[in-house]
């Protein structure tokens, strides 16, 4: 197994069915409960254990999701009230790294609790026409609302998969 890509990297490559987009709209809903589970009982020494050979602990991995669900979730609001709105992409290793990254989990737990509840409102809200929608991210191009669904319900996946194949692993 890949410790780095446990589940695989995202592609999408089909038509997005109506269906599709649902299955992966109720996959970000159920992210944060997830995340909880998977690292429920975990110590201060395993939140603080990497993944990974080189790799960020749980506890970076917690903070990191909040901070790429709340960016995505601008990217959203900012498809929908412009028109193909150029985005600022982010140094997520440089923000792993900074002092909110050390903070107690239960913060980023309950920040990722709440953004869920208004991004799939959001998302549930959305037309065909909206989720046809797009942004231009300068290093991946034009990116449309229905793909990066699918692209966020597999990051969530992704980084619960981090933490319980390194509990797996290591018999925790």
């Amino acid at each position: 197994m890949d410790l780095r890509y446990p589940v695989g990297q995202y592609s999408f490559d089909g038509e997005i069915t109506q269906q599709q987009i649902e299955s992966w709209i109720n996959e970000i809903e159920i992210t944060p409960a997830r995340l909880r589970d998977a690292i429920s009982h975990l110590t201060e020494e395993q939140l603080n254990t990497p993944y990974r050979p080189g790799g960020w602990t749980v506890r970076q991995v917690v903070h990191h999701l909040p901070d790429s669900h709340l960016n995505s979730y601008v990217r959203f609001k900012l498809a929908l009230t412009e028109n193909k709105p150029e985005i600022k992409p982010y140094m997520e290793n440089k923000w792993a790294e900074l002092p909110d990254s050390s903070l107690p989990v239960e913060v980023s737990l309950d920040l990722l609790q709440a953004l869920h509840e208004r991004w799939v409102c959001l998302l549930r809200s959305l037309s065909v026409e909206e989720l046809n929608r797009s942004f231009l991210h300068p290093e991946s191009g034009e990116i449309k609302l229905a793909w990066n669904i699918g692209l966020y319900a597999w990051h969530g996946r992704h980084h619960i998969a981090h933490i319980t194949e390194l509990r797996r692993r290591l018999g925790w």
